[in-house]
């Protein structure tokens, strides 16, 4: 059986009904790498942005049948494809009371995907709101990054405040536990958060998981020994380099 053949998003194309699915290509072979094993599975779903709502039986077919799965949108006439035993949501993905609301009512969640507004302010606001709704070990799915480089939706080419330039900055901050300049780079909260951070073409990835300091191992002769010992590490050309 080919790699096609086993991907549910890939199959599914053959079988949409008259609402219109409309994806980047490539976002379905992401999907089936990162999560495709987990079809089935019971969830707590959310996903912002409808359109023509293809993408709700989609989702509705690959969870568990005990999910709860949301959606919300900003057009009221996205009420009316509302399927059955799912929830769907009006308001702004950009208003801070209205996210908090949707992460209250229907939340914890265990996959959030942003396929919005995909402005920066947008993408933003979404993520600060909802993040703390996220469970541990839970993934945030941003779709249409590219917008992050459009001026007209708040982007640009390294534009401080585009949403590609924040998750950046969170690559730093996931790594701050290692800091050697504590002055200008100090060890940042999002360090025992942050699992995984996955930039794809158009699509960022990001995994929550909640988690202490980082430990080194060592095993010799089936004894092993653990260390932080690099954490401390300061003003070393090599770690294993034991001169003052």
């Amino acid at each position: 059986m080919t790699a096609q053949a086993e991907n549910f998003f890939l199959n599914y194309l053959e079988r949409t009904g008259d609402r219109k699915l409309f994806k980047m290509h490539h976002y379905l072979g992401v999907y089936h790498d990162l999560i495709g094993h987990r079809r089935g599975e019971n969830v707590r779903f959310l996903e912002i942005g409808i359109y023509k709502g293809g993408s709700m039986p989609m989702w509705q077919e690959f969870w568990g049948d005990d999910s709860q799965l949301t959606w919300l949108d900003i057009d009221p006439k996205c009420k009316d494809l509302e399927l059955p035993g799912t929830t769907v949501e009006i308001g702004d993905q950009a208003n801070w009371d209205f996210m908090l609301r949707v992460a209250k009512t229907h939340g914890p969640f265990d996959i959030i995907i942003d396929d919005g507004g995909h402005g920066m302010y947008q993408q933003r606001i979404s993520f600060d709101a909802l993040w703390p709704y996220l469970n541990n070990g839970g993934l945030y799915i941003i779709e249409d990054t590219h917008t992050s480089y459009w001026p007209g939706f708040g982007g640009g080419y390294k534009a401080p405040k585009s949403f590609m330039e924040y998750c950046k900055s969170l690559i730093d901050q996931m790594h701050s536990w290692y800091t050697d300049q504590d002055d200008i780079f100090p060890l940042s909260p999002w360090a025992r958060q942050l699992g995984m951070i996955s930039f794809y073409d158009s699509m960022i990835v990001i995994k929550k998981q909640h988690h202490d300091a980082p430990v080194s191992i060592a095993s010799e002769n089936g004894k092993m020994s653990a260390s932080r010992a690099m954490l401390s590490v300061r003003d070393r050309k090599s770690i294993f380099d034991k001169a003052e």
